[in-house]
């Protein structure tokens, strides 16, 4: 009996999990034929909208050739009947001079008086044709602009296939998602967990880190892109200009400018700042003003053997709460937050939240003071993960994330 209600209870359960599958699978159906539709809509659009501008302008060019025409066709319709009179004037001349006895004298001059005077008369000046340069550049004009349509026409279907294009990054393709004609794709993408055959699609949480070895001050060795250490001899890394040189501080290589991203990082040994960065922070700001937290264009979490500690703006606030070997970092691009976790067992501890407060009455808080007057201007900028390893032999690494503690940040 102890087997049968066992067994009933996971098919029960089996049941509720299928029930929730089966509900996110039918609303990832709508929304898909939803965006399809309307994607559609929008590309026929766009679709009218460019005949209409190519109508416009062939309507254009046309005319443009039209006046032209007329205006070269007048003048030398004039010259052809000018010359036209003149050849019929002389020939008829000639032929009367020709046609007089030579013994009438008098009408003999009268006729060659005539004739030369018609020989004598000016000339009707040449067409100048002023336009006519303009008029014969048209289908230069025209065949350029084929030519840049189908060189455009061809990238663009090579980045919908996934090829890439010439000018054009991974980073710029995948910031195209993040395009506001693609919004209502990602806010309705947003419920649902990730999926292997959508994986170009930004994550809503999760968030893989990178470290980038060209921003890594030279006493921090980097072991693959996950581990940073901090060593007492310089490493001979070669010249850049994002590299730090006043603190050993290292970047992650991803940036972000939107949406919600959720990584963690092990502190293995020393004092260790986790933090963000603006991404056009100068590597080459001064230590007291280059550290984490010391300016106003980045905030961190520090380790310092004691305590953990807040920073931002140069500001600190000490936090109360047992050493944690795991620290979760959450970013809420809209709601303009940055939330610290200890993580253990896969249970998370809030251990500061930075974020944007009204003003309490009777207590005077510098540090959240300063949260209030500038952290919110660091959402307009792009941001990197940061980390700064402050002692001799500070060794992170950036963690595996935990799907339980993503679960939780996802259902927020």
């Amino acid at each position: 009996q102890a087997q049968q209600a066992k067994f009933l209870s996971d098919v029960e359960n089996e049941l509720e999990e299928l029930a929730v599958t089966i509900a996110q699978a039918k609303k990832l159906v709508e929304l898909i034929k939803g965006a399809a539709t309307k994607e559609k809509e929008r590309v026929e659009r766009l679709f009218a909208e460019a005949s209409e501008v190519l109508a416009t302008f062939q309507k254009e060019v046309t005319g443009f050739i039209e006046a032209g025409e007329r205006s070269m066709l007048g003048e030398a319709e004039a010259d052809l009947h000018w010359k036209e009179e003149r050849r019929a004037k002389l020939a008829q001349g000639k032929q009367n001079l020709e046609n007089v006895t030579s013994t009438d004298t008098i009408y003999f001059l009268q006729e060659f008086q005539a004739l030369k005077v018609a020989m004598e008369e000016k000339l009707s000046p040449a067409p100048s044709f002023q336009n006519e340069l303009n008029f014969t550049k048209c289908t230069q004009v025209v065949g350029a602009v084929k030519d840049v349509l189908s060189t455009a026409c061809k990238n663009q279907w090579n980045h919908l296939q996934g090829k890439g294009i010439d000018g054009l990054n991974y980073q710029e393709m995948e910031e195209g998602l993040c395009s506001p004609s693609a919004s209502a794709w990602r806010e309705g993408w947003e419920d649902f967990p990730p999926h292997p055959h959508f994986s170009f699609l930004p994550h809503p949480v999760a968030f893989i880190i990178d470290l980038d070895s060209d921003t890594a001050d030279k006493f921090i060795q980097l072991f693959g892109t996950k581990g940073a250490k901090r060593v007492l001899c310089p490493i001979p890394y070669p010249e850049s200009p994002t590299r730090f040189i006043n603190c050993e501080q290292v970047l992650g290589l991803n940036l972000m400018n939107r949406g919600n991203y959720y990584w963690e990082v092990e502190l293995i040994d020393g004092w260790v700042s986790i933090g963000v960065i603006a991404e056009d922070f100068d590597p080459r700001e001064a230590y007291n003003r280059g550290r984490l937290g010391r300016n106003d264009r980045s905030c961190c979490l520090q380790w310092n053997g004691q305590n953990y500690v807040a920073w931002f703006g140069g500001f600190e606030s000490v936090i109360q709460q047992p050493f944690f070997q795991t620290i979760g970092v959450f970013l809420e691009y809209s709601e303009k937050a940055l939330t610290f976790y200890g993580v253990k067992d896969s249970k998370m501890t809030c251990l500061q939240q930075l974020k944007v407060s009204p003003f309490t009455k009777g207590k005077a808080d510098p540090f959240q003071n300063k949260i209030n007057h500038h952290f919110g201007s660091l959402f307009s900028c792009k941001l990197k993960p940061a980390f700064f390893l402050e002692s001799v032999d500070a060794h992170l690494q950036i963690g595996p994330l935990k799907k339980d503690c993503v679960s939780v940040l996802k259902r927020r």
